[in-house]
């Protein structure tokens, strides 16, 4: 199992902004040094809180700082912005990263950015799907263009002078294209079934409980199935919560104490999610009544937290609830303590996961031998 970053940074609303700015990329840094495979970030505009506007900017001004690192867009909202801006943006942040990005899409979860963009009482998922089609459209053909759909259309067939390059769209340095990853928001996800069609990557999201969690393997199983394309669990990323520290009791202050950032982090989504109706993502069963929903219960089964020891059991028995899974991706969370929250990390990378790993190829030996 590898160990990834992703984070749709949620911060106090009155912390200076240029803090969060300059912490964020200070996470994505250490999870270079450290040896993290990939790292994720993700965008809104109209929240001040998760208050990135751009993933693709935020992660142009990591491309010269990281070494190895893929980093990702955590992810791209399509219906937000016009098909051919967003094929023109990744292209060139692919050459930036030498080819080191991953190209993450949703159609967007935050009502109020879908309201100040106009599309909040359109068919989002219908102009996600339409956008990416663009968008890989553009890469495939040559100018010039002219590809139309119901919500945009791209053409520079009145204006092109391609023998002097103008009219013509870049492409990404990847061929095709940069790996597309999808994140997974719902039990039972359709979306994840269709994605694997379509030779794209699920992220499971970090505020599922695992039985939801645990829905999102057979459906991409049945989308590669219907494509003859092998599912292989070293495709699956699963986000989770994870803090860690040298002693319990710092570990359990930091996570579920009064000032925890990650209480505030679930507490922020949980309250959104009561306003727009989804508070099912946070239900152990499908028929519990919203009002038995509490933020203590949400924190009490979603953070995993404590030494490095007590983190490792818990992650295997996470893994052995919702099945093998290729990366952990550690949810970045505000650092209300910046040297706690560096020491999670590094305890993470150096403690952790290479006891994880040991354990699940231990399991998969046994397994294969008693086979």
């Amino acid at each position: 199992m590898e160990i990834g970053f992703f984070t749709m940074p949620i911060h106090p609303v009155n912390k200076d902004w240029r803090v969060s700015l300059k912490e964020d990329r200070e996470a994505f840094l250490l999870a270079d040094e450290l040896g993290f495979s990939e790292a994720y970030v993700g965008e809104h505009v109209t929240d001040a809180a998760e208050n990135i506007t751009s993933c693709a900017m935020f992660v142009a001004s990591l491309a010269a700082d990281t070494k190895q690192i893929r980093l990702g867009t955590g992810t791209v909202n399509l219906p937000n912005s016009h098909p051919a801006h967003v094929a023109g943006q990744v292209a060139m942040l692919d050459h930036m990263l030498d080819g080191r990005l991953n190209f993450g899409i949703s159609p967007g979860g935050l009502a109020s950015d879908a309201e100040v963009f106009g599309t909040l009482d359109n068919n989002r998922n219908e102009m996600f799907l339409e956008g990416i089609d663009i968008v890989l459209k553009i890469w495939e053909s040559e100018a010039p263009y002219n590809i139309e759909g119901k919500y945009w259309k791209v053409t520079t067939e009145r204006t092109s002078l391609t023998d002097i390059g103008q009219g013509i769209m870049a492409k990404p340095l990847q061929k095709p294209h940069p790996p597309i990853v999808v994140t997974a928001v719902a039990p039972f996800s359709k979306g994840v079934t269709e994605a694997a069609a379509r030779g794209w990557e699920p992220i499971s999201a970090n505020f599922l409980m695992p039985q939801w969690v645990k829905t999102h393997w057979p459906k991409y199983v049945e989308g590669c199935h219907r494509v003859g394309r092998p599912a292989d669990p070293a495709n699956w990323r699963v986000a989770k919560s994870v803090f860690i520290a040298d002693d319990l009791a710092t570990a359990k202050e930091y996570a579920l104490g009064p000032d925890s950032p990650y209480v505030f982090y679930y507490n922020q989504l949980l309250t959104k999610m009561r306003k727009h109706n989804r508070v099912e993502l946070f239900k152990t069963y499908r028929e519990q009544p919203d009002d038995e929903v509490t933020l203590e219960d949400v924190c009490n089964k979603l953070i995993i937290w404590g030494t490095p020891d007590k983190v490792t059991d818990e992650i295997l028995e996470f893994q052995d609830e919702v099945g093998e899974f290729g990366t952990l991706l550690y949810a970045g969370k505000d650092w209300a303590s910046p040297e706690l929250a560096r020491r999670s990390m590094i305890l993470a990378a150096e403690k952790v996961m290479p006891d994880v790993t040991s354990a699940s190829s231990d399991l998969r030996n046994n397994k294969t031998a008693a086979e």
